[in-house]
């Protein structure tokens, strides 16, 4: 993966963590710094609007919008090349490696299943007053 994805994804984290200390705030600090200018000024846009600025991919759909991921776009994650950016929702997109996948895939399987589709109401028919 690429090393700037990996300093974006570990910034996201701290920024949207609970607790802020000084050590935390040390280490976004930091990570800016190795972060190039127009992508970290792109995060930040993101951020302020209460937006996290980087995505999973998850079969081909971009987790932040839920909209398809063109192949040429996944293709271009999986060779680690460059950053890309999601065509819909514009955060930075982030391909997990098979071991996290798999890690992803069990804590959806945990989730509790939806509930039952309510019942359908029953029709009242209209009644015409003469």
């Amino acid at each position: 993966m690429n090393s700037v994805l990996q300093d974006l994804l570990k910034l996201q984290a701290l920024d949207f963590a609970e607790p802020t200390d000084k050590k935390s705030e040390a280490q976004a600090a930091a990570l800016r710094g190795k972060i190039p200018q127009p992508i970290i000024g792109h995060y930040e846009r993101l951020r302020v609007r209460g937006k996290k600025g980087v995505a999973v991919v998850r079969n081909q759909v971009c987790t932040g919008c839920h909209m398809h991921v063109p192949i040429g776009q996944i293709n271009m994650l999986m060779r680690g090349e460059d950053v890309q950016l999601c065509e819909s929702c514009g955060r930075y997109l982030y391909l997990p490696d098979a071991a996290e996948a798999e890690f992803l895939a069990h804590i959806e399987a945990a989730k509790p299943a939806a509930k039952a589709p309510a019942k359908p109401r029953k029709r009242r028919t209209l009644v015409a007053v003469a």
